[in-house]
């Protein structure tokens, strides 16, 4: 290929991670990447990867463990006002400074995760298997039947799946959670017993969109 054909190679951008699990969660991440950014442009960092930033089930979550998505540190829920990472108003402040510069920011949303319901409701369940055959590669191959064998009658059982966001009310989002809104969840508070339990109503059941891992990843 001669010097006039060839093409020029694409540039490459850089990301930065930033965050990871064991950031103190003393709501000062959001000011300490704000400050950094300066810095970060100036050796190559064209992105940054945000946490998952929305209210959590305490204040030392990180965001995986998801209370409410419409409170990103501005309602005094679950242990106060500000996330692990820090309040609205510095998460915007972070926002500018990157602007200003010319980085972009990613969000990692979460947003098939609850955690930290506000009560506990009534609904009807089965148990299905958590101890099945484990899936490997194999000739023939073995199918995993973790959570896709029903191991019990229906029954009821009283799950942590009622979320009304009482800090914040109906702004930005009049959405509240009850029983029928999940596919599954993990301990009966009436018997204090753990299990993995499948929801029982309409149009209820595993996803078959998700992974296969330990049978069915519709419920983790």
């Amino acid at each position: 290929m001669g010097e006039q054909e060839r093409k020029p190679t694409p540039e490459n951008a850089t990301m930065l991670q930033g965050y990871e699990w064991n950031v103190p969660a003393d709501g000062k991440h959001w000011t300490r990447l704000r400050d950094a950014v300066p810095t970060l442009k100036a050796i190559g960092v064209d992105n940054i990867w945000l946490p998952p930033g929305c209210k959590a089930s305490s204040s030392k979550g990180n965001g995986f463990d998801i209370y409410d998505l419409y409170d990103l540190g501005e309602f005094d829920q679950k242990d106060g006002k500000a996330t692990k990472w820090g309040t609205k108003e510095q998460l915007m402040d972070l926002m500018g400074a990157a602007k200003e510069k010319g980085v972009g920011v990613y969000w990692d949303a979460v947003l098939n995760h609850k955690a930290g319901a506000d009560d506990k409701e009534r609904c009807q369940v089965v148990e299905v298997d958590e101890n099945g055959i484990e899936a490997r590669i194999s000739f023939p191959a073995v199918e995993s039947s973790y959570r896709t064998k029903t191991i019990s009658d229906p029954y009821e059982i009283e799950a942590w799946v009622k979320f009304d966001f009482l800090g914040r009310g109906d702004k930005h989002s009049k959405q509240k959670y009850r029983w029928y809104h999940f596919t599954g969840t993990d301990f009966d508070a009436a018997t204090n017993r753990k299990a993995i339990f499948q929801v029982v109503g309409d149009n209820k059941g595993w996803s078959n969109s998700v992974d296969k891992e330990q049978g069915n990843a519709d419920y983790m």
